[in-house]
């Protein structure tokens, strides 16, 4: 992908919709009843969103053009213009105190109507604890039809209630500076039709790199848990390890390959384990050319750096022994509703979830900048050469094991272990260390 090349999203706009249709009840042929008033003994069913005005509520983390006002005041346009009564006002959270703000808000009884972001929030973490609505109804035999089946799987808790409705997903890979890469000889290790590389020649090129001056080639960030999706899948993939059982009950990452993978890092010259930086550094560091490769990298990096990219970017396959058995990482992103105890909100929020993925779900994942998470709309970004060429790697998403309980504890204990590591701690004893308290916190 050349510098400087941007993706211009269209958002395309929704003109001359059709008002909500309202299906008539038939007429009873029996004799009316001598009163209208309600039955006192039966909870009455709040009013359609058509029928009253409802303000709800949206909080949204970052994810693509959905972080950005004016996109999402555009997308709530095209939703009024079908469900004029529907008023969304909207919070933009950010990675850094997101959580936090989220949190608060849930133990001062003020939590959002509707939050958008992935199941390792909704569903293992305010989901496990009770806080989210179900959204099975929303599960219909035909959205489950054209959904993939490891992003059901992903929204959906163990109990069997689904606390979150997809809209859009990518493939986290890595990033080379290829004209470094093609300076040093180290463009030889690289296979450029598939954007893939064995083991052996992801640390060829790294030496390949160090030998010709580069000190600093690729760095094992460990400041913090952001971006840590990047250190997992490096170290899943090296020699094929685990990081969680398939059933998604326990942490394997003290996996003899895991051992064997963290080894080779702390060995290889020009890989740096570094305490002082998370991924959106590393990024920082590779855009301004101090680092000649990202392990936190996706196609929304190169789109949102593009002014400030000198050079060509390509992206890559994080290394496998065999370049084609790669387990990424993936992103998936929709929306869940808090149980805030008001039907007429959870309703409203509802219709929004529908709309935005059920009745708009091209429009509204072209604004994550992601890809749909329908199979339908496989093919919505064709023509486009930069979504072709982040789209490849959609075809070795892995496991999504972010939601396995303890979720938020295993993230900590996994950047202290690489801190500990990096400080020159016993690899097989911390990484023992790192499974006994993720495991623990997921017991408890």
């Amino acid at each position: 992908m050349k510098k400087f090349f941007a993706i211009a999203l269209a958002l395309v706009m929704v003109l001359g919709l059709c008002a909500c249709t309202v299906t008539e009840t038939p007429k009873s042929t029996d004799a009316p009843k001598a009163t209208n008033a309600p039955d006192a003994n039966v909870t009455q069913a709040p009013e359609t969103p058509a029928a009253q005005d409802v303000d709800i509520s949206l909080w949204t983390y970052p994810i693509g053009e959905w972080g950005k006002q004016e996109t999402v005041d555009a997308l709530i346009a095209s939703f009024n213009e079908v469900y004029p009564n529907i008023h969304v006002t909207v919070e933009y959270l950010t990675y850094q105190d997101g959580d936090d703000k989220v949190n608060t808000a849930i133990e001062g009884n003020a939590a959002p109507d509707l939050i958008m972001e992935g199941p390792e929030r909704l569903v293992a973490n305010w989901g496990a604890k009770g806080k989210m609505v179900d959204l099975s109804d929303l599960w219909t035999a035909d959205s489950k039809a054209d959904m993939y089946a490891s992003v059901e799987a992903a929204c959906k808790a163990a109990s069997g209630a689904y606390y979150e409705y997809p809209l859009c997903m990518t493939a986290h890979c890595m990033a080379i500076n290829k004209d470094v890469f093609v300076e040093t000889g180290a463009w030889q290790y690289v296979d450029e039709a598939t954007h893939t590389w064995t083991t052996e020649n992801f640390f060829k090129a790294v030496q390949c790199l160090y030998d010709a001056g580069y000190k600093n080639v690729g760095a094992v960030f460990c400041g913090g848990q952001g971006g840590d999706q990047g250190t997992r899948a490096l170290i899943n993939n090296l020699y094929g390890g685990t990081y969680t059982n398939a059933e998604h009950t326990a942490y394997t990452a003290n996996s003899p390959e895991n051992i064997k993978a963290l080894e080779a890092l702390v060995a290889q010259d020009g890989i740096n384990f570094d305490a002082s930086i998370v991924g959106s550094d590393e990024i920082n560091l590779f855009v301004q050319g101090q680092l000649q490769m990202a392990f936190c990298w996706n196609i929304a990096q190169e789109t949102n750096n593009a002014d400030a990219l000198t050079f060509d970017v390509f992206p890559m396959a994080f290394p496998s022994p065999n370049a084609t058995d790669v387990q990424l990482c993936g992103g998936i992103w929709g929306f869940g509703v808090f149980d805030n105890g008001d039907a007429a909100k959870i309703e409203a929020a509802k219709t929004f979830i529908k709309w935005a993925c059920d009745e708009e779900p091209e429009q509204c994942a072209k604004a994550s900048t992601y890809w749909s998470t329908r199979q339908s709309l496989a093919n919505m970004y064709e023509g486009d050469e930069m979504k072709t060429e982040y789209g490849m790697f959609m075809q070795y998403l892995g496991d999504y094991y972010q939601v396995v309980a303890g979720w938020a504890n295993a993230r900590t204990e996994w950047w202290n272990m690489l801190q500990r590591i990096g400080s020159g701690g016993d690899v097989t004893a911390e990484v023992e260390t790192f499974v006994t308290n993720a495991n623990a916190a997921a017991a408890g």
